[in-house]
C-alpha cells in the first residue's frame, strides 16, 4: 500500500516537473483544463447535494406515510376486533335462544310422540280386551 502510494506521489510530481518546464502557454492551457475540470466536479457536487436532500426529504415524508399507514391498520384492526367480538356476542346471545327452540321443539316432539305411543296402547288393549 505504501509502495503504491509513493508510486502515485512520484508519477504526480514527474507531472509537476513536465509542467514546470512547458513554456507558459501549455501551463496556462492545463491551468484552464484543471479549473474546467473542478468546476464540473463542483457542479457534480451541488447536484449530488441536492438529490441527496430531495432524497432525504422523501424519505421523511414516507416514514411519515408509513408510520400514519400503521396507525390506521392498527385502528381497523380493532374496529374489526371489536365488531367480531360484537357479533360472537349476539350469536352468543342467539344460541342460547336457538338451543332453547330446540329443545322446545324436540319437547313438542316427545311430547306428541308420548300421545301417539299412549294412543296406540290404548288401542291394543282395547284389542286385548275385546280378544
Amino acid at each position: 500500500e505504501v509502495q503504491k502510494l509513493n508510486q502515485q506521489l512520484e508519477e504526480k510530481n514527474g507531472e509537476i516537473q513536465q509542467m514546470i518546464n512547458q513554456p507558459p502557454y501549455e501551463k496556462e492551457r492545463e491551468i484552464l483544463r484543471l479549473q474546467k475540470t473542478l468546476a464540473e466536479r463542483e457542479k457534480a457536487q451541488a447536484t449530488s447535494d441536492v438529490l441527496c436532500r430531495s432524497l432525504t426529504d422523501e424519505t421523511h415524508q414516507l416514514q411519515r406515510k408509513l408510520a400514519s399507514t400503521a396507525e390506521m391498520c392498527q385502528h381497523l384492526a380493532k374496529c374489526l376486533e371489536e365488531k367480531q367480538r360484537k357479533e360472537k356476542g349476539s350469536s352468543d346471545d342467539q344460541i342460547p335462544t336457538e338451543r332453547s327452540n330446540q329443545v322446545l321443539d324436540n319437547e313438542t316432539s316427545l311430547q306428541a310422540l308420548i300421545c301417539n305411543l299412549r294412543e296406540e296402547n290404548r288401542m291394543l288393549k282395547q284389542k286385548v280386551a275385546h280378544v
